[in-house]
């Protein structure tokens, strides 16, 4: 099953369904004018960093005992105290974050595919670097329905067909287990997208073990960061149908920006959801905006850079 891509043009909610293989009428090129520079006019920070994790809301997170690490890493850092997942169940989240649609995708299915453009076509296309990291994936791009340990509804990259079928891009979406090595050989990529297995991201395991796994590796990935960098770490969906900006209703869920490009101690109050995200990967390099992240009812992420 093909799905197409949907383009902001009404502001309606992400998840409508249109025919097959429909492309979007948003530019997928840069912006006029921005050529690799993000829109206010500020450098691009070097790296951006994004962590999914599962199924909690915001209120079942923040102030948890069995959060701390988490809770400081808040506390320390930019919190999003507005933030909403777009939808249920995960995948349309995932997807939503890659490519500013959820295609009309309303399940978890692993036998559909998407076409259209998505964020991998704007990074290749403007020379920035990439790779995406699955915690229990046996082997770079498998597609298959997951492991014990992994699952491809918590994979978008698989789900493209542009990426899928080419080798070489599809070679980037790999274990986990390449992570510290790249940070080991200082190759880590200019985007990354990080999603930990089945019990690290909460799905099967309690938030604690979420908690223990942050604790481990968000220091270890933003120390490979330099003096230039940004983690983004969220939960895909809450509980609630809670939401935001005319298209989200995926609950209201934990979202916070660490590392030595984000301001410390800062909440931001704004409704923001997954393509508000997007948008802020998209503008960091000035690779023009997909789908909901072009649609003006789409708030941006601001006052967070240090």
């Amino acid at each position: 099953m093909a799905l197409g891509l949907i383009a902001c043009v009404s502001c309606g909610p992400g998840g409508q369904r249109v025919g097959p293989r429909v492309r979007s009428t948003v530019p997928t090129g840069p912006t006029p004018g921005v050529t690799g520079t993000a829109r206010a006019g500020s450098p691009p920070v070097a790296h951006v960093v994004l962590i999914l994790l599962e199924n909690e809301e915001y209120s079942s997170v923040l102030g948890a005992e069995e959060a701390p690490y988490l809770n400081a890493l808040a506390d320390r850092s930019v919190l999003l105290t507005h933030y909403y997942g777009v939808a249920h169940p995960s995948l349309p989240n995932y997807l939503a974050l890659a490519a500013g649609s959820t295609f009309g995708v309303e399940s978890d299915c692993t036998s559909c595919n998407v076409a259209g453009p998505d964020v991998v076509d704007q990074l290749e296309r403007n020379g920035i670097s990439w790779k995406a990291y699955m915690e229990g994936m046996p082997t770079p791009c498998y597609t298959g329905a997951g492991t014990d340990d992994y699952a491809k509804k918590h994979d978008p990259f698989v789900y493209f067909d542009d990426v899928r079928n080419d080798p070489e891009r599809c070679g980037k979406v790999v274990p986990f287990g390449e992570l510290a090595a790249d940070i080991a050989g200082n190759g880590l990529p200019a985007f990354a997208w990080i999603t930990p297995d089945l019990c690290h991201d909460g799905h099967d395991c309690p938030v604690s073990a979420s908690d223990r796994w942050l604790r481990r590796w968000v220091p270890r990935i933003t120390g490979a960061l330099g003096t230039d960098g940004a983690v983004i770490l969220a939960y895909d969906e809450g509980t609630s149908e809670a939401g935001c900006c005319g298209h989200a209703s995926g609950g209201h869920v934990l979202a916070v920006i660490a590392g030595p490009a984000a301001r410390s101690g800062v909440r931001i109050a704004t409704r923001l959801d997954h393509y508000s995200v997007l948008r802020l990967v998209e503008d960091n390099w000035g690779l023009g905006r997909l789908g909901q992240a072009a649609c003006p009812c789409t708030p941006s992420i601001t006052g967070w850079r240090a």
